[in-house]
């Protein structure tokens, strides 16, 4: 039954509908058969006025209602109305034009957009055309009118929306109107805030308009001049404008090319002295901003102190009404927390973070009120785990928990080898987050262990989690590596063996699956994650390696590299599938360290670390050599391809090239040091004749050992002492100029050594030989052969060897027959 309320606002709208129809009916309809659609006409300005009114005062009478759209007669009349609306803006009547616009505001902000749907783009047609009025109470509310009507389009209206606008050239005109602005300095502060908050929302959707608003200079140079304005709305508008256009890299390494005084109106507007809003602005603007490697560095070394402080201080932000935060972006302490995520890449501000107690801010984060026991010298880990237990049950800040695993997960794998958390702060924060991490991993793998487990409610988490215990587990920190297998040592003493078994099982049923939804793929990677986890204790080495553990996941990276299993971790991870991700543009080649195909990385990973732990055992298991046998003709014939597609991602080439080394391969094969190595042990070009002790000789080539080697040459040949034409001189190309080696250098390993030098790989079997390259490798200063040659896990975020010699053409390869070389090459191609 309606409440005397309801009754009410149907009689007033009812009302008010009737005066509207009695309006429209003082105009004529005529069909247009362009549009198949009736349309509403009228001469009479005194009509258009009485339209207008009854218009405004029929929307008042649903705005409060959110029922009221729903009703039939609204329903019914949404086109007439738009229709009436469409021509007396056409009409383009000065003393009419301030109030239709209006009324275009209040009709987008009262009717949903598919009740407009079928003038939809007649409108915006209509009020892109007005934008350039004289009059700014015309300008105005068109832009505010459209800036509505984009923001709310559908997906499948977007395209004809973004084509009506480019047809009337807004951006164009938007930018002309900004400039005029920054030029008269008449128009009231409502002109800008409109017109760039309108461009924002366009570029935000139009990719190709970014980089063209970008090169305007005198738009640009006008912005820059309101960078200390302390007008929070002015702030609000140039951030979200700055944000819509870093979107696009090549602009967002514009702008911070642009300066230090740029980056510091960003980390200013994060403070807390800053609207909730604006701060919220500045984080985004931020995360464009740093979506590289290389452009997050850049920054770090403008104002990274200062950068890490605001995040942390964003961090810190947990007043008690916002203790339940929702999985939106509308957070500050979520977009805080995205911020953080540049802890993907390597660099000083790791020691920042570290510095400013990232470890307190995390655990504060993932469990409420926990006390402060740095001062207690013994903290039993049975008490630790009751206290984690505890507190993790709360649900406290839950929707942030995949990317507080992620930071944490950066952090521990981007850590030195002997760094130690101590020294920053307590040991037991560093402590307590690994025991969070690992009684949540524990967890996870017992539920996704099970083949028909389908209600799994915390899946938003369960690969971020499951992540970052594997990278804490394999972290170069010897303290945190230690300390997370211990601690997962412990927690599955009771129920690691069976858990075991389940994830072998699951893991082989999965894999062998012709087709996958989403909830196979996450299963599949949090399985694959557990599995590798556990290799890592030595309970579970041999159970791993005799049992069918091996077959599984070399049964995974053949079918990846088959690509019959195609992972990206966004499709296990929805927290990174952001909107700002999904809008940005020219990002090419600026992936992940592991790549689009996560679970061939992962893969890769797992097989690697189990080839590392079986040799660490007396007797290899006969299950083991085989399956790893079986896949090694298979690596071998896609190790070419992988190294030299531009595809291949460095932490998949990496693992790649580390597998095989433990069938005697090494190095960092590619098409272009194949093409090299045809010049191996030919006479023709060569320059230099390499002699050892016992009188054996090999001819080289000046260039190549120049570029790939310098070691190899003669001391002093290429030093900055010595001008380009006395190094010239020496090797002039006419004469075979002789190098000289000690007794410690043995002929066959220079052979192979070279062989390395010219392809980028070798194959060697007798480990006497192994020890003898590697102490060339080690003189020469050779550090990714002698990394294979020595068998050490590939160090996260370190870029793959690569064999390039554009080095050549400068003063260095000046001195040598490189002309010829690469003459030889090319016609080889």
């Amino acid at each position: 039954m309606k409440s005397a309320r309801e009754k009410e606002n149907e009689r007033c709208m009812s009302s008010h509908h009737r005066r509207l129809l009695h309006a429209l009916n003082l105009g004529t309809r005529h069909f247009d058969e362009n549009t198949n659609r009736w349309k509403w006409q009228c001469a009479n300005i005194e009509v258009h006025k009485n339209v207008l009114r009854s218009i405004n005062a029929f929307l008042d009478s649903l705005s409060g209602d959110a029922r009221a759209p729903r009703h039939t007669i609204v329903k019914e009349s949404a086109a007439d109305i738009l229709g009436a609306l469409l021509w007396i803006l056409q009409c383009k009547s000065e003393p009419l034009l301030s109030m239709a616009s209006n009324v275009a505001v209040k009709l987008v902000t009262v009717l949903p957009t598919p009740l407009l749907q079928s003038g939809l783009l007649d409108l915006v047609y209509c009020l892109s055309s007005l934008l350039s009025s004289h009059q700014v109470e015309v300008a105005i509310p068109c832009a505010t009118a459209l800036n509505l009507i984009i923001s709310n389009v559908s997906a499948t209206s977007e395209k004809a929306v973004i084509q009506a606008l480019k047809e009337t050239d807004i951006s164009i005109c938007i930018v002309g109107n900004i400039k005029d602005y920054f030029t008269c300095g008449v128009k009231k502060i409502e002109y800008f805030l409109e017109m760039t908050s309108l461009l924002s929302t366009i570029l935000l959707r139009w990719p190709s308009s970014r980089f063209p608003v970008c090169n305007d200079v005198e738009l640009m140079k006008g912005l820059a001049n309101m960078y200390t304005t302390t007008d929070s709305s002015i702030k609000l508008v140039l951030l979200k404008l700055y944000t819509s256009l870093a979107l696009c890299d090549s602009v967002a390494q514009k702008l911070i090319d642009g300066g230090k005084v740029f980056l510091q109106m960003i980390v200013q507007a994060m403070g807390k002295s800053n609207p909730h809003d604006v701060r919220i602005e500045a984080f985004r603007l931020a995360q464009c901003l740093l979506r590289s490697r290389e452009n997050c560095l850049k920054v770090m070394d403008l104002c990274g102190e200062a950068l890490v402080d605001a995040i942390l201080c964003g961090m810190r932000e947990t007043k008690p009404c916002s203790k339940k935060v929702e999985n939106n972006h509308g957070s500050l302490l979520v977009e805080a927390c995205q911020l953080a995520l540049i802890t993907r890449w390597a660099g000083d501000h790791h020691i920042r973070f570290w510095k400013q107690g990232i470890d307190r801010v995390l655990l504060n984060l993932l469990i409420e009120n926990i006390h402060d026991q740095s001062s207690e010298l013994v903290l039993s880990l049975e008490k630790q785990i009751s206290m984690v237990k505890e507190g993790l049950k709360v649900n406290y800040h839950v929707a942030l928990r995949s990317y507080l695993w992620d930071i944490l997960g950066w952090l521990t794998i981007h850590c030195g080898e002997n760094s130690n958390p101590h020294t920053h702060g307590s040991g037991l924060h560093i402590n307590l987050l690994i025991l969070c991490a690992c009684l949540t991993f524990v967890d996870t793998i017992q539920k996704w262990c099970r083949i028909c487990r389908k209600d799994v409610d915390d899946n938003f988490q369960s690969e971020p989690v499951s992540r970052a215990v594997l990278m804490m587990i394999y972290s170069p920190c010897n303290h945190i590596s230690s300390h997370a297998r211990f601690v997962l040592s412990d927690i599955l003493k009771v129920k690691g063996a069976s858990c075991l078994k389940n994830l072998i099982h699951t893991l082989d049923y999965i894999s062998s699956l012709e087709s996958y939804g989403s909830f196979d793929k996450l299963q599949l990677v949090i399985n694959l994650f557990g599995l590798t986890c556990l290799s890592s204790l030595p309970e579970y080495q041999r159970c791993i390696t005799e049992g069918r553990g091996i077959k599984v996941v070399v049964l995974l990276v053949q079918r990846c590299l088959s690509n019959d299993i195609y992972v990206e971790r966004s499709e296990v991870a929805p927290h990174l599938d952001t909107v700002l991700h999904k809008r940005s543009c020219c990002w090419v080649g600026k992936g992940d360290w592991e790549g689009s195909n996560v679970l061939l990385f992962y893969g890769l990973w797992g097989l690697a670390e189990f080839l590392h732990q079986c040799g660490f055992l007396e007797d290899k298991p006969q299950q083991f050599t085989r399956e790893v046998v079986n896949i090694k003709t298979q690596l071998v014939d896609k190790l070419h391809e992988i190294c030299s597609s531009t595809s291949s991602s460095p932490g998949v080439k990496w693992y790649v090239s580390y597998i095989l080394s433990y069938f005697g391969f090494y190095g960092f094969p590619n098409e272009f040091s194949k093409r090299i190595g045809k010049s191996l042990n030919k006479e023709e070009y060569a320059d230099l004749r390499l002699i050892v002790a016992n009188g054996d000789s090999v001819s080289v080539h000046g260039v190549i050992l120049a570029v790939q080697c310098p070691s190899l040459l003669p001391p002093g040949v290429l030093s900055s002492n010595k001008s380009p034409k006395e190094v010239t001189d020496y090797f002039d190309g006419a004469t075979l100029r002789e190098v000289r080696y000690s007794s410690h250098v043995d002929y066959e390993a220079l052979l192979l050594f070279l062989e390395y030098v010219y392809l980028g790989c070798l194959h060697v079997v007798e480990e006497e030989t192994v020890k003898k390259l590697k102490i060339l490798a080690k003189r020469c200063n050779l550090q990714p052969l002698l990394q294979m040659l020595c068998r050490q896990s590939p160090k996260w975020g370190t870029p793959f060897p690569s064999f390039n010699l554009t080095s050549s053409l400068d003063s260095a390869g000046s001195y040598f027959s490189y002309g010829l070389l690469l003459d030889q090459i090319l016609l080889d191609i």
